[in-house]
């Protein structure tokens, strides 16, 4: 049987385009059509608007007829997280706290893909300022995981990773300043590549945070990091300009001969790695052992002391931001991030100095113990999906990151890493395995990532929807 139009890859969308034998309308239509019979089970969107997506569609199926598509993704839907700012659309950051005043400018990735022709389904959920790794928010309806609705898409870009793996499209835009790229795609079985910083510009940027494709496929990720890796000078540390061929993502299995990797199995720190999760990141290991790749194990290189550091900082920001809303309006805010935020107030300046300093002492023990290995493979997270209702693994505002231990240092150390599934659970959750490279290796990161897509196990099938319906497409 024949693959739906939503199911279908961006390059394979492109090239039946190019060929005239189907239309960005009707792939419009597809894409809707799936999403009005999963989404009231998922709430993964916001501002999902279906005339504007039809009117896009539209205007890319003209360029198309005259044989002039506006770049690389005319006519492929992709969406976009809700605190990647969208012209004319309010940015509420997943929080009842934002006051909703519209953006006047695209932000730089969203630029990007309205240059290139990308029609733009809807923006995703997120929880409150970005800050879980959940589908909790006080502004977003309870984000859920189509794998298992009982459990959590993972977060901060929570909606992403849930529309992702229902199938909304295959193109779908997350930040990340701690895992919040990784996390969802693992826990959603999907693939994502957090760049290395600087390489997607963002406003506003910020010390560790980057945006990055959430896709099915490597060659999504590719093909949308060929659009969103241009310079934009609102980024203080957006790159260079590199002419980095992204087409040559696929070097084939040959890719792994001879590549020096470490295997991380233990963070150092937070929670401790289930068995289930371990074994299927042992599994992989081996995998690329049989390629030709030689593996060893690494010690872990975060602490404790570094995780809590990053941890008290990221409090008193958020306790500074939130002491500046009106008491009524703070009052909006999860009360599992206001506890959180609240318990920095007490912080001496000297206790803010030596927090900050983890960041720096966290950035050099990653490049440090990566120094020795081309690239390195770990779980993305310790443990799989979690209940959807709870904020974190542990559901303890003052242990909130303790399952961030094996994702953030490559935030820190501005590396790039990706999140490809490489098992499932015995109740059927996926399992995400990292593989990180050095600094300004993306594309590297990438063939790496395609080879191992090549020899890891047949993938379960996608989740399907219920049958219900909330609207009617036109």
């Amino acid at each position: 049987m024949a693959e739906a139009l939503h199911e279908l890859s961006a390059p394979a969308l492109i090239e039946l385009y190019r060929r005239r034998e189907v239309s960005p309308v009707e792939v419009a239509r597809s894409v809707l059509g799936h999403v009005e019979r999963w989404e009231q089970h998922l709430q993964a969107l916001y501002l999902l608007r279906p005339d504007a997506v039809m009117e896009q569609a539209r205007a890319s199926e003209a360029r198309w007829r005259q044989g002039q598509p506006l770049g690389l993704v005319d006519g492929v839907p992709v969406t976009i997280k809700d605190n990647i700012a969208t012209r004319g659309d309010p940015t509420p950051l997943g929080t009842a706290a934002t006051e909703l005043v519209a953006s006047t400018v695209d932000a730089p990735p969203a630029a990007r893909v309205r240059e290139q022709g990308g029609v733009i389904l809807a923006k995703t959920t997120m929880p409150d300022y970005g800050m879980l790794s959940s589908g909790l928010s006080s502004f977003h309806k309870l984000a859920r995981n189509p794998w298992d609705r009982t459990k959590t898409p993972g977060g901060s870009s929570s909606g992403a990773g849930a529309a992702a793996a229902a199938g909304y499209g295959p193109l779908h835009l997350g930040t990340d300043i701690g895992g919040s790229l990784r996390l969802p795609a693992s826990w959603c079985g999907i693939f994502t590549l957090k760049p290395s910083l600087g390489r997607i510009p963002i406003d506003p940027p910020y010390m560790g945070r980057a945006a990055g494709p959430m896709t099915r496929t490597v060659a999504d990720a590719a093909l949308l990091m060929d659009v969103l890796s241009r310079p934009d000078d609102r980024d203080s540390m957006s790159l260079p300009a590199q002419d980095i061929p992204w087409s040559t993502f696929d070097a084939g299995v040959e890719r792994l001969r001879g590549l020096r990797i470490g295997l991380l199995l233990e963070a150092g720190c937070g929670l401790g790695v289930e068995p289930e999760v371990r074994a299927a990141v042992e599994r992989a290991a081996l995998l690329f052992e049989r390629a030709g790749a030689v593996v060893a194990p690494m010690k872990p290189f975060m602490t404790q002391g570094m995780l809590d550091g990053m941890d008290h900082f990221w409090r008193m920001r958020s306790h500074v931001d939130m002491r500046a809303l009106p008491p009524d309006v703070k009052a909006r805010v999860l009360p599992y991030i206001q506890q959180w935020a609240d318990s920095a107030a007490g912080m001496t300046g000297e206790a803010v100095f030596r927090a900050v300093h983890q960041f720096h002492l966290t950035r050099v023990a990653t490049v440090n113990a990566c120094r020795p290995f081309d690239y390195v493979i770990s779980p993305v997270s310790p443990v799989p999906a979690f209940a959807a209702e709870l904020p974190s693994p542990t559901n303890d505002p003052m242990r909130p990151l303790e399952h961030i231990g094996f994702t953030v240092p490559f935030n820190m150390s501005e590396q790039p890493a990706a999140s490809i599934n490489c098992g499932y659970t015995a109740s059927g959750l996926p399992i995400g395995l990292q593989i990180a490279g050095k600094r300004f290796d993306d594309l590297g990161v990438l063939q790496v990532a395609r080879a191992f897509e090549q020899v890891r196990e047949a993938q379960r099938p996608w989740p399907q929807p219920p049958s219900e319906a909330i609207f009617h497409v036109d």
